[in-house]
């Protein structure tokens, strides 16, 4: 199934939009690669019969992001930790701003979408390419976002021994609409 022309809205709830973090230092056994999702958003993609007529936009709320689970550590992640670590999102990565992503081209090849656009994060925008595939009937992408180029430092504790990696990955997985 491919995504035929039209306008698709997606949200959290027909969608996931996910970010992955990974751990680093020389305390990073004691840390945890983390799935956060965020609870509010909204996207939608218009496809065009030419790429001049096609466009992506995407809107998320800077404090709708939610820890889905942490891999590896010295503990597992408890609800405590999980809270503790929103709040640190909250007021000292993302500081509560709003995410917002706008294309300024989008081609669209055998069930492949190829966007190019400008991200903003913390008032900050920065070009960024990535692409949308259709696997299996779900539309499904990802991009490397690196924190440093808009401004974020990646969270780091025990004196920088323990320290989130500058590049996280941003991804979204939505079933396609049936025909």
């Amino acid at each position: 199934m491919t995504l035929e022309a039209g306008i698709h809205k997606f949200g959290p709830d027909s969608a996931t939009l996910a970010i992955r973090t990974k751990r680093g230092g020389a305390a990073a056994k004691a840390g945890h690669d983390l799935l956060v999702h965020v609870t509010s958003w909204q996207a939608t993609l218009q496809l065009g019969a030419t790429p001049a007529e096609s466009s992506l936009s995407l809107d998320a709320d800077g404090s709708s992001l939610r820890v889905q689970e942490g891999t590896g550590g010295l503990q597992s992640l408890g609800e405590d930790d999980k809270a503790s670590i929103r709040t640190t999102i909250d007021d000292e990565v993302l500081k509560r701003t709003d995410v917002k992503f706008r294309s300024s081209e989008v081609e669209s090849v055998d069930g492949r979408i190829k966007l190019q656009g400008e991200l903003e994060l913390m008032g900050v925008a920065h070009p960024i390419s990535f692409e949308l595939t259709d696997d299996g009937g779900r539309l499904a992408g990802s991009a490397t976002v690196t924190q440093s180029m808009w401004g974020i430092k990646p969270y780091s504790a025990l004196f920088g021994a323990l320290k989130v990696l500058d590049d996280v990955e941003v991804s979204i997985d939505a079933p396609l609409p049936a025909r």
